[in-house]
């Protein structure tokens, strides 16, 4: 008898909720504030499963350039664990209210920096994730969000202004990976995404528009009760300017590509004359 292991992964987490029902198990108050909590708003199921893809997409999708990450809602120590040790700057934000971090989250970093000894600073900084103030345009390599829109929602904050946010503070070529509900209040997080536009206005009055994101990969997550999606997407090297810069910009890119082109073209043909040349007993000072 084959089961699969969609199956087997929920018997496990319903056999874990019918022992802990049975004994009237109740977790301990430092197991609910460890920093390895599990994000479980909704359900045992979709927070194991959204835990383990967040770990994962920040693992591999973070490049190994990128010096600083920030991320909308911290509320725990997760970050320090989940991104690359060549990141050197975790900065924060808060999905509460009042745009303050807890005092639970802040010994959570320390502790979690401690623990994985890594050489990240933690930049603790109270701002709202619709509101980053304290962060500097385009200063980011890379922002993530991780179950933490629908909380930003149920704090009074606006989610889909965070993600206006994210695409002011990034630098261009910057990436946005995130793990959210793929709906919220009826309206889709990726439509979100794509929502978000640079514009001017042309000679003759109209609007013409940019999109700031670039969409790099997503997928629905799997195992989970609560709909998820989780995805990357990068911000354009065009963002923020003008039709006329970009066409220059565009101009400019060209030509550097060509350059290159022509350079790789004239090294290969180089190392093919001293093969050739090297068979007939030429020394390297008669090729050049």
């Amino acid at each position: 008898m084959k089961t699969s292991s969609a199956a087997l992964f929920y018997a496990v987490v319903a056999a874990s909720a019918s022992v802990a029902g049975a004994f009237n198990i109740a977790p301990s108050v430092s197991a609910q504030k460890t920093s390895t909590q599990l994000q479980m708003g909704l359900d045992v199921v979709t927070g194991l499963r959204t835990e383990w893809i967040s770990a994962s997409i920040c693992t591999n999708q973070i490049p190994a350039t990128a010096e600083s990450v920030l991320q909308l809602g911290t509320d725990d120590g997760r970050a320090v664990n989940f991104v690359p040790r060549s990141v050197e700057e975790i900065i924060t934000s808060s999905a509460e209210a009042d745009g303050e971090l807890t005092i639970s989250c802040r010994r959570q970093l320390k502790q979690q920096r401690e623990r994985r000894g890594t050489g990240a600073i933690i930049r603790y900084v109270d701002q709202r994730c619709d509101d980053l103030k304290e962060t500097k345009d385009a200063s980011v390599d890379v922002v993530i969000s991780l179950q933490a829109a629908q909380r930003m929602k149920d704090n009074g904050q606006d989610w889909k202004k965070s993600i206006c946010e994210v695409s002011r503070v990034l630098k261009p070529g910057g990436r946005f990976l995130f793990v959210e509900q793929t709906e919220i209040d009826g309206e889709k997080f990726l439509d979100a995404i794509a929502a978000v536009a640079d514009g001017e206005t042309d000679e003759e009055g109209n609007v013409v528009t940019y999109p700031v994101f670039e969409l790099v990969g997503y997928d629905d997550v799997d195992l989970v009760i609560v709909p998820h999606i989780a995805g990357v997407v990068q911000k354009t090297g065009y963002a923020g300017l003008t039709e006329e810069e970009i066409k220059n910009k565009s101009t400019v890119d060209e030509k550097a590509r060509i350059a290159e082109l022509s350079i790789s073209a004239f090294e290969r043909g180089l190392k093919k004359r001293r093969k050739k040349k090297s068979k007939k007993g030429f020394s390297e000072e008669d090729l050049m």
